[in-house]
Formats: C-alpha cells, structure tokens, sequence
C-alpha cells in the first residue's frame, strides 16, 4: 500500500509540476494574442506606422512565449498515457475526443496562421495578414475550449454510459460533454481571465519602459489596448466566476464547503471574507473550524444558489447526506457511507459481468444491468476506505480561494487605473509618486499570474481525491509504474521546465531590453 501512494503521490506530482510550468506560458499567450490582434487592427485601420511598429513590438514577445509554450503542453497530454493508463483505458473514448479536436484543428489552425503572423508581412496583402492575426488569437483560445472542456468533463462526467463488455466508459453525447455547464463556465472563467494577465503585462513591460523614460507614446498607446482587454477581461472573469460557483455548488458541493471551510451548513449561510482556520479541526471532531472569521451575512446562500434563505451543505452535512429546504426542514441525501456500499455494489457487479456474459445467464445479467443503473454513480465510491477519504485539502482549498478574491479585486482596480493613466497621462507625468505606480506596474505582473494559478488550484486541488469526479479516485488511475521511476522522472522535467522558463525570461528580457533602446514610432528594418 505503501508503495502504491508513492506512486500516486509522485504521480500526481509530476502531472502538477508540468501543469504549473504550462500555465506559465499558456495565459500570456491566450491574452497577448488578442492584444496583439486589436493593435493590428488599428494599424490596418490607421495605416499608421506607429501602430505597425507598437503591434511588431508586442508580436515578438507573443512569438517567443507560443513557441515555448508548445512544447510543455505536448509532455502534459503524453503523460495521461504514460502515469495514467487506466484512466485513459477507463475513459480514453470520451476524453480522447477533446484533445484530438485540439490538435487536429485548433492547433493545426493557430500553428498555419502564426506562420503567416511572423513572415507574411510583405507576402501577403494587409488584410489577408490581420486576418491570420486574428486567426492565430482565435485558435489559441479554441485550444483552450477543447483542453478545458477535457478538464471540465473529468469534473462533471456527463454524456456517457458504462459500458459492461469492454469496461469502459463510453459517450453517448458528445454535445453534453462540449456544451455542459461546467464546460462553458470554465472556458469562458478562464480565457478571460487570460485577457486580464495579458492587459497586466502589457502594463508591466509599458511600466518599466516609462521608468526608464523610453517610447513614451509606444507605451501611451500600448496601455490603452492593454488596458482595455485588461478591464474587459477582469469584468467577465467576475461574472463568470460567479456563474463558476453555481455550477460548483451543483456538481461538487464538497469542493464548495472546502472553499469555504463549512463543516455544518445552514440556512441563510454566511459567506466567509477572511478567516484563519483551526489547524485542529477535522471531520470526526467537534472543534471550532476558525480562529477568526469576518463573515458576509447570507452570502454564501447568494453565491451558491442565489437565495438568500437557502441552505448549503457542510462538509460533515454532505458525509452524513444531510440537507434542509427552505424552511429549514431537514431532507435526506446519500450518505458516504451508502455511497461507498453502493459502490462496492456496482464494482462486484462488473466483477460478476463476465461470468454471466459467458454462460449467457440472461435472468443475471438483466439483474447486473439494473444494479449498474441504480449504482454506477457510485462506482469510485467503491475503492474508499473510509468518509473521509473525500474530503480535499481543505486549508489549500480555503486560502487559494482568498487569495485569488483578494487579487482579482486589486486587479480589477489596477486596471480601471490603468486607463485613467493611459487617457489622461498627465495625471501621473512629472509627479512625485509616478516612480511607484511604474514599479507597481511590474509587480502586478506576478501578482496577476499568482491569481490565476489561485484559481488553478482552487479547482484541481478542490476536487480531490477524484481523477473522475465520484468515478474513479487517483488512487486508481494511475499506471503501473515503481515509485523510483516516477520520481526520475520528477526531476528530469523538473530540470528540463526551468530551463525553459528561464529561457523564455531571459529572451523576452533581452527582447524587451533591445526593443525599447530603439524608436518605436517607426518600423524597425
């Protein structure tokens, strides 16, 4: 057993430690691109040489961070192959089909036009150029449709049926599993998200170029571009945040109470703004869950199920499978315990499957179906020990969940000023504390990726122990592998990921550096 958790453990971390690594280049592509794409469109509407040069600029830096963003999305998808076979066996028909999509034809689109985005300046005609432009931006983020909708589908496992002669999970919608919810919820929670990081660099670059006193109008029309995507892309990253936890509360209602550390729900529930929870606390203890909280009344009634009086369940509430109506009478649910008896029940019936099958016991296979039916929903419940076990980290859960709050908030500040700036620049030219807002400019930088990568673990982390939402636990999906070899393997894309991150720095530095010496009202040779 031991030996098995080293490889789930090593497992999971080398599939994190290339996720992070590919999320570092993944947004500032998505949200460069667009930026990129719009400052085109004002040279081919202008036909000025001043925009052409600004667009030059930002097209260099989005080059660099595509090409090496590629190649650490590549080893994530060959990895569902090599550290998690059985979950490609388990599932490979549904979330194959997803991926395959993005290749074949996000990737293929944005790869073809990204071409004629660098080397077809005087090859092609202007319009036919923007147009790649904006080709290039819109197949990144149908990239992102197809990976998210992936991601989403191992959330919320809709549009498939369990298919007892191959055991494998099959689909039998492809629409639900593109168009559901949780799908939408997410692609657009995180695209925009990406335009918000894009704004912020944009910012952040333009920033230590004023500090340094270079390109002053580059920099005036760089952030009203940059900073409009910015504040558009904060705005709806927002409201579709909001729509995010509804979705959440609906389909994984343990991950809302983790957000939130709720251990007994209510009615009427309060929404926690801050606190600091009891290290002590557990779900076989009754010790208070915080040591300080500043709680928003009723808030988290709002937020999950836009009623004020609603009841939203707890940690200890969703175990017992305990809920209440409106009224606050109390209404049963499936307890974790029957979850995880029902389960059993739905595995020894595919254990029971290929018996039946090969003595064409019709009467029991009817019988196994029915089971299978009433009980599949179940089936990872199956391989738990105990209740707790499906309980996620509760104290990463919470705090993530602050963090990127409190930081999209400061974002979406930042990039209302931003614009004040951009548009009336002699509110800060010549002042004492201009120096300050260019520094803070470049801090907000990190700060922005340190949002998103928040909100990556607000939901990877806050689904555990599910590789499949309440099918299969990671426990089970792993390939095997001896722990050792993972964790060779570890620290071999550990070696080769930093490398690439600190060549991707020091070229975009380097180009940034080179850039801004010259003047960037005119177009560069």
């Amino acid at each position: 057993m031991n030996e098995l958790m080293n490889v789930v453990d090593w497992s999971r971390a080398q599939f994190a430690l290339t996720a992070i690594y590919h999320w570092l280049f993944v947004p500032l592509t998505l949200g460069l691109g667009v930026i990129v794409a719009v400052m085109e469109t004002m040279y081919y509407r202008t036909r000025s040489e001043k925009w052409l040069a600004t667009t030059k600029f930002w097209m260099t830096l989005f080059g660099v961070n595509f090409a090496i963003g590629v190649a650490t999305g590549i080893i994530m998808e060959f990895e569902f192959g090599t550290n998690w076979s059985n979950y490609s066996w388990f599932v490979g028909d549904i979330f194959g089909a997803p991926l395959a999509i993005e290749g074949i034809l996000a990737f293929f689109m944005e790869s073809t036009f990204i071409a004629v985005m660098f080397f077809g300046w005087k090859r092609v005609s202007p319009k036919f150029h923007l147009a790649s432009t904006w080709l290039t931006a819109i197949g990144a983020s149908l990239s992102a449709l197809w990976i998210l909708v992936a991601n989403a589908w191992m959330q919320d496992p809709v549009g498939c049926h369990f298919n007892p002669e191959t055991m494998r999970n099959e689909m039998t919608s492809f629409w639900a599993v593109a168009t559901s919810p949780t799908a939408m919820a997410k692609f657009f929670h995180t695209v925009l998200s990406a335009w918000t990081l894009g704004g912020a660099f944009v910012a952040g670059v333009s920033g230590w170029m004023l500090l340094k006193g270079r390109n002053k109008a580059h920099c005036m029309r760089s952030l009203k571009v940059g900073g409009w995507v910015g504040a558009i892309g904060i705005v709806l990253t927002i409201a579709t945040g909001d729509s995010s936890a509804v979705t959440v509360s609906q389909k994984q209602p343990m991950k809302l109470a983790a957000m939130e550390g709720l251990y007994r729900g209510q009615n009427a529930q309060s929404l926690v703004a801050f606190g600091i929870l009891n290290p002590a606390k557990r779900v076989d203890n009754d010790e208070d869950p915080f040591l300080f909280e500043v709680s928003i009344p009723y808030g988290l009634s709002i937020l999950a199920n836009k009623d004020p009086q609603s009841f939203v369940p707890g940690i200890n509430d969703i175990i017992n499978g305990v809920s209440k109506d409106r009224e606050g009478k109390l209404v049963n649910t499936v307890s974790y315990t029957e979850r995880i008896a029902r389960g059993q029940r739905a595995q020894d019936a595919v254990k029971a499957y290929d018996a039946a099958s090969r003595s064409d016991d019709r009467k029991q296979l009817d019988n196994i179906n029915k089971v299978l039916d009433e009980d599949f929903k179940y089936f990872g419940y199956g391989y738990l020990d105990k209740p707790a076990e499906a309980v996620p980290p509760v104290a990463m859960t919470f705090y993530t969940f602050r963090l990127m709050v409190m930081v999209g908030g400061y974002l979406l500040l930042f990039m209302l000023a931003v614009l004040l700036l951009a548009y009336k620049p002699r509110l800060v030219e010549g002042k004492k504390w201009a120096r300050w807002w260019y520094i803070l400019s470049i801090v907000t930088v990190p700060l922005t990726y340190v949002c998103s990568a928040s909100g990556w673990i607000v939901a990877e982390v806050g689904r555990q122990p599910w590789a499949i939402q309440d099918l299969m636990p990671n426990k089970v999906a792993i390939s095997d592998l001896s722990a050792s070899y993972v964790q060779v393997t570890f620290w071999i894309f550990a070696v080769i990921f930093t490398a690439l991150l600190v060549a991707d720095v020091s070229i975009l530095l380097t180009q940034i550096a080179k850039k801004s010496k010259t003047d960037l009202d005119t177009v560069q040779a």
